[in-house]
């Protein structure tokens, strides 16, 4: 082959690795209770434009690794932008997370890091969208990866659950109509330019994207449709409480201290695909880490054992059922893949957490890690209380980037027909 050609060839292979899609990478076992913060509290990853927020992580070894943090601006299907990093950071990235703590007085050591947005690397982010961030060790290869999204206040956007409008899973499935308004912006070609990403309880595993406007209205853009703004009900999330973490609280069977921290096994959960839907109160699959006994959470909060266990005879699918939550961001990782007890005919799993109040759900994937929300083991009720967030993505024809222009909210506590 001549020299150029395999040189083209080289440049353009090179050129396809570097616009990949950009994907979530779960932390190894050692890095536990990964979560952004703001104000105080966990949250969904999507924040306003200049607004501060965090991004926490604790590791186990407790020695003070050095972890370096870098940011990557992506287009509305993750991969990466065509814009220098000059145009969406002022200051620096690629710098030692500097902001760390040791637990104190937990029997589980782990050293808690925070990377805080702006910080003292005077590090800002510029613009709106889609961005990746990535934590490296130190020799520079990622450790974890986490998906957050900045927006912009230049749309109006509201919002109204309703009930499916096909009679085979009218008592599953919840439907999002909504309309887009703005007074600043004129859309240019909304057919092209505007774009929606649709989230159930701030699951970005389960986004609904690529929904055209299905009419407008002036500048107006009007989303009726059926099937392609569906999601299925699921049922409310399951939790359980170990803020006192030797005693057993709420759905905490028993609590044991023969290991080297304590185990907290958690009641038999039943299946309930095949029950009445029953009002549960949960927080949309978020947990809150807490110590009674203690007055600084993030470093005196301990680690316990959490065993769970699912009964689910009617279960016989070639698939596998794990444990999720915003816990561990929804992962479908083997650390929370449940293994079948054949003596005790159900479903167990040990799982290392943070200790506090935090909600779970049972999800079927299959071995490709394609989730199976028609056979859900909780089965999916069109009552079911889900929050959903419409973000909505604009780019005109000058623009080099898609900006994230406006944010709305809708919760199916008030569904309609």
């Amino acid at each position: 082959m001549p020299k150029f050609l395999y040189i083209s060839f080289a440049f353009l292979f090179s050129l396809t690795l570097a616009k990949a899609q950009e994907k979530e990478i779960d932390p190894p076992y050692n890095i536990k209770t990964v979560s952004f913060v703001q104000n105080g509290s966990n949250v969904v990853p999507i924040f306003e434009l200049g607004s501060t927020f965090q991004l926490q992580f604790d590791d186990l070894f407790g020695n003070e690794a050095n972890y370096y943090f870098e940011i990557v601006h992506c287009d509305y299907n993750w991969k990466p932008s065509d814009i220098p990093k000059t145009d969406y950071i002022l200051g620096f990235d690629n710098q030692r997370i500097m902001d760390y703590t040791n637990s104190f007085n937990t029997l589980q050591i782990y050293s808690h890091y925070r990377l805080s947005f702006p910080n003292q690397f005077a590090t800002q982010l510029k613009i709106s969208g889609n961005y990746m961030l990535k934590i490296l060790n130190e020799d520079r290869e990622v450790v974890f990866s986490r998906k957050f999204i900045l927006y912009e206040n230049h749309c109006t956007v509201a919002a109204q659950i309703k009930r499916s409008r096909n009679l085979t899973n009218i008592n599953e499935k919840q439907n999002i109509d909504f309309s887009i308004s703005s007074n600043d912006i004129v859309f240019q070609t909304p057919l092209q330019n505007v774009k929606v990403l649709l989230l159930q309880n701030g699951d970005f595993n389960t986004s609904i994207k690529n929904i055209r406007p299905q009419y407008t209205i002036g500048n107006q853009l009007v989303y009726k449709y059926d099937a392609e703004t569906q999601f299925w009900g699921g049922n409310e999330f399951l939790y359980f409480e170990n803020k006192d973490i030797r005693a057993a609280n709420n759905n905490v069977a028993k609590v044991s201290s023969t290991s080297d921290i304590y185990s907290s096994f958690l009641y038999t959960s039943p299946a309930r695909a095949n029950q009445i839907y029953t009002v549960y109160q949960d927080i949309n699959g978020n947990f809150v880490v807490k110590n009674i006994n203690g007055s600084n959470q993030e470093i005196e909060a301990d680690y316990a054992w959490v065993y769970f266990s699912l009964s689910a005879p009617a279960f016989r699918l070639n698939k596998d059922i794990y444990i999720t939550g915003m816990f561990n961001n929804y992962s479908l990782s083997p650390e929370y893949k449940m293994d079948y007890n054949a003596d005790k005919g159900i479903y167990e799993k040990a799982v290392m957490i943070k200790q506090g109040f935090t909600n779970f759900q049972y999800r079927v994937a299959d071995k490709k890690g394609v989730i199976d929300f028609e056979n859900a083991v909780d089965g999916n009720f069109y009552q079911t209380e889900n929050e959903y967030t419409i973000l909505v993505y604009y780019r005109e024809s000058t623009d080099r980037y898609e900006r994230v222009i406006g944010k709305g909210n809708a919760n199916s506590l008030n569904i309609i027909n």
